[in-house]
């Protein structure tokens, strides 16, 4: 079985990260409002990001990494700009 790893961006311009085992449908929820929560009053949303592994456990430790990123450095990863990650995640280091 696959897990992903993803992340919403929301009407807001929030965004939201989530991990699941069937992509489509889970989008669909968020998207109807049938999760309710941090996206249910911030519809439409949209995929922005997503990524393939083979546990639950990979997921969920992913998106509980991303959710603790700044909001550049998830605009980083969404860009595919590993560059950036890496220069963005030693800046906080030093800090």
């Amino acid at each position: 079985m696959l897990f992903w790893t993803y992340m919403l961006r929301c009407a807001d311009g929030r965004y939201y990260v989530g991990h699941t085992d069937n992509l489509e449908y889970r989008i669909g929820q968020h998207q109807s409002g049938a999760l309710g929560g941090y996206t249910g009053h911030r519809r439409p949303v949209e995929l922005v990001w997503s990524q393939e592994v083979s546990t639950r456990a990979e997921a969920l430790a992913a998106e509980r990494q991303i959710k603790g990123w700044s909001r550049v450095k998830k605009e980083a990863l969404i860009e595919g700009d590993w560059d950036g990650i890496s220069r963005l995640a030693k800046s906080r280091s030093q800090t």
